[in-house]
């Protein structure tokens, strides 16, 4: 199955347990079950960080640059499980290697955010990820996600 429509921000509160301020996932631009998810986040300067990092010279802080890959990667595991998140189930991020920060992220940017997934093996999800604004890349890091999957349910089915 291949999803080729904007996956909207209704969509994505479906398939998230993430609220605002921590949403940080605007819309899904294309997505490919089982391979990949381009999605997008709107840095505005009303983010709740900007006014302490840095007064003056407002950056998005890696950390939460690393957050939005991995809401994105969880999103294309959701997808991929086909089953929307219950209560109880959740995609927990559980590890993360080679993250680099390339260029800095202020308000006004798009960040595009990219997740691969490389392998699914023993319920351990390892996906390639990589941020960038105008198409210079921002950040990059290898996750890996484990699913609790209890009381979620197939995304045709309401719970």
């Amino acid at each position: 199955m291949t999803e080729t429509m904007p996956i909207t921000i209704d969509a994505i509160l479906k398939r998230l347990p993430h609220r605002y301020p921590f949403l940080l996932v605007d819309r899904v631009l294309e997505c490919v079950p089982g391979k990949s998810i381009r999605a997008m986040k709107n840095v505005t300067y009303n983010e709740p960080f900007f006014p302490g990092h840095f007064p003056g010279r407002p950056l998005m802080p890696g950390v939460m640059i690393m957050e939005a890959l991995a809401q994105t990667a969880g999103l294309l595991a959701f997808i991929t499980a086909d089953v929307v998140p219950g209560e109880n189930s959740r995609f927990y991020l559980v590890g993360m290697d080679r993250a680099r920060f390339r260029r800095p992220v202020e308000p006004g940017d798009q960040l595009i955010l990219q997740a691969t997934l490389e392998r699914n093996l023993k319920g351990i999800w390892k996906l390639s990820t990589v941020a960038s604004v105008d198409g210079t890349e921002a950040a990059s890091a290898d996750m890996m996600l484990a699913p609790d999957l209890e009381g979620a349910t197939p995304a045709g089915k309401t719970p």
